[in-house]
């Protein structure tokens, strides 16, 4: 099957569901498709009684998800950034919601939006190779929605440093302060995932859920609060042009 047609690649690992996002070619950047069938893949995830945990990873050996596909962004208008903001906000509900072990295993750099879907998840396993960050700056996006979650995981500081520099934080840093839970060989990221994974798994399933559906109530006030912030941002950077000129910027250098 191939990349274009298969967004994501979706498989069992014993009672383990494996969502591999799959476009190696560009990083695994996603655009709409990509999501839709993500959150699909999710929910069906949880309903379904096979399945006891999930493991999120990406194709290829240079990237997670490198965020945000700039070239369907950098054609939104302020409607469409709307409800661009409307898609994540429904992806990221799906991942929160999720009441049964949800492990991203990092087998690259996860950038951007994708930074930030490894930090909704319960736990992350990454390697030498899994650097982390939020650039958007550098691309002309505002980073409302990953200032709100870095801040909740780190702290206001690191997340002013995080978002207004745009610098990608080595597995070590993000290791060192609670972004990625254990580093171990690269060969070792999935294999590893599967094994926590099931580790919690084994859990009492209901107990566990409760404790998800604690947390997940614990920021759902800033949560909401952000997203609206967020549609509103976008809306406004997106009518006057901007973030869609610095994303065909970016664009350009990385072709030259």
């Amino acid at each position: 099957m191939t990349e274009e047609t298969d967004p994501i690649l979706l498989t069992m690992d014993g009672n383990i569901r494996v969502i591999t996002l799959n476009k190696p070619r560009i990083l695994n950047a996603w655009d709409k498709p990509m999501r839709d069938d993500l959150v699909l893949a999710i929910q069906r995830a949880g309903r379904d009684p096979e399945v006891e945990a999930v493991v999120l990873t990406g194709a290829g050996a240079r990237a997670f998800c490198a965020g945000q596909d700039l070239n369907e962004g950098k054609d939104f208008d302020a409607d469409r950034a709307e409800l661009w903001i409307e898609e994540w906000r429904i992806l990221y509900n799906a991942i929160r919601r999720f009441e049964k072990p949800f492990i991203v295993a990092l087998n690259g750099i996860a950038a951007g939006s994708a930074f930030q879907v490894t930090l909704l998840a319960d736990m992350r396993i990454g390697s030498a190779n899994s650097p982390m960050g939020q650039p958007e700056i550098k691309q002309g996006i505002a980073s409302v929605t990953g200032f709100w979650i870095i801040k909740e995981m780190l702290g206001l500081s690191r997340a002013i440093d995080l978002v207004q520099t745009g610098r990608i934080v080595s597995p070590e840093e993000c290791h060192r302060v609670g972004l990625i839970n254990e580093l171990v060989a690269p060969e070792q990221v999935l294999p590893r995932a599967l094994e926590l994974a099931r580790e919690l798994a084994a859990l009492p399933k209901r107990a566990y859920a409760l404790n998800k559906q604690r947390i997940c109530a614990a920021t759902q006030h800033s949560f909401d609060e952000t997203f609206e912030l967020a549609r509103q941002i976008h809306h406004r950077a997106f009518e006057e042009g901007d973030t869609q000129k610095h994303m065909k910027k970016f664009l350009d250098r990385k072709r030259a």
